[in-house]
């Protein structure tokens, strides 16, 4: 018999609070053109994007996650010196080592958390929020720090016509702690690693630092450009229409509740057209709030759902005590569908 004493956390997690960081500058479509042959017409009616708020030199990782961070305690009544863990997901922290978790533990004033970062790109928000379940459930941590934070103004390639229009940057962060009813319901994840290739960075990190010209991307003017990312628009969307929709339904039913017992649907930002389409696809009835960040956030990958939860929160548009159906999902390819509740 195992002498190992049973854990004595709580018996459910729920999200407790929400907050999110814009970068000051907001970027139109007109800027995008600069640089690539298309229209504002062709961008709002192939993303559905508008505008989209690019980080400034001061508006770091780190920065943007601390205040969005900051106003997701607020929101939670949680102290920070009441965090446990602080899980960040992000593709778009250039420092290999050491986490840029432990960077925000340490500004935002908590008691030594447990701090790590993870790498699921768009899943990112929803992996972190499961880790943050378990941690609460199991009893490791109270109250754990979820973060998905983005810069990804820093890789993309403004003369990609297929992503330039993409993406911006910002932090949503959410506290999730105890809970005495079910308020985060089972995630259905996973990943296709044979579809790797159709979101990914143009060079790795080695064969940038070699600089060989021969085998780097130049920009007009014959110089290397810097690692961006670039997809196969047409598959993703394909991938995301049809099999996404599959998992978004899993995670109702492993919830226990049907399309008609949703108030809001929080899909990753990613693009109008698949959000519209996955709302067609699931039967969604038109009681049912969808977030649609995108059109004036742009794709901001990890960031994306916590963003678009905080800004439906907000407005009014969605309440506290709301049942919601979130997925996340992008390069790897990975998913990450679950239900919860809304602080």
């Amino acid at each position: 018999m195992s002498k190992i004493k049973p854990s004595k956390g709580a018996p459910y997690a729920r999200i407790l609070g929400v907050g999110g960081y814009r970068p000051t500058r907001v970027v139109p479509n007109e800027v995008i053109l600069e640089k690539i042959d298309s229209s504002d017409e062709w961008i709002r009616s192939r993303s559905g994007i508008e505008t989209r708020h690019w980080a400034g030199p001061e508006e770091t990782v780190a920065a943007m996650s601390v205040e969005a961070s900051g106003k997701a305690l607020a929101d939670a009544g949680v102290d920070a010196s009441r965090i446990g863990a602080v899980v960040v997901s992000t593709v778009s922290h250039f420092a290999q080592t050491p986490a840029i978790a432990t960077e925000i533990a340490d500004r935002l004033g908590t008691d030594k958390a447990a701090a790590f970062d993870i790498s699921a790109g768009c899943a990112g928000f929803g992996y972190g929020l499961t880790l943050a379940k378990g941690m609460v459930v199991e009893g490791s941590a109270e109250y754990v720090l979820v973060i998905g934070v983005e810069r990804l103004s820093d890789l993309t390639d403004l003369e990609d016509r297929a992503t330039a229009f993409l993406f911006g940057d910002g932090a949503g962060a959410v506290v999730v702690g105890p809970s005495r009813e079910p308020a985060i319901g089972p995630t259905v994840w996973g990943s296709e690693g044979d579809k790797a290739e159709t979101i990914k960075q143009t060079v790795s990190w080695d064969r940038f630092r070699i600089g060989d010209v021969s085998e780097l991307p130049l920009d007009r003017e014959g110089n290397v450009k810097f690692p961006a990312i670039t997809q196969e628009g047409q598959a993703v969307f394909r991938w995301a229409v049809f099999e996404m929709a599959k998992v978004a339904q899993q995670a109702l039913d492993a919830a226990g509740i049907s399309p008609d017992d949703l108030d809001v649907f929080i899909p990753h930002q990613a693009n109008v057209r698949i959000i519209d389409s996955m709302v067609k696809t699931l039967k969604l009835p038109e009681h049912v709030t969808v977030a649609r960040d995108i059109r004036t956030t742009g794709n901001t990958s990890a960031a994306s759902i916590p963003l678009a939860m905080e800004r439906l929160l907000a407005t009014g548009d969605a309440k506290s005590g709301d049942t919601a159906l979130v997925i996340g999902f992008g390069a790897g390819l990975v998913y990450a569908a679950t239900v919860v509740t809304l602080p």
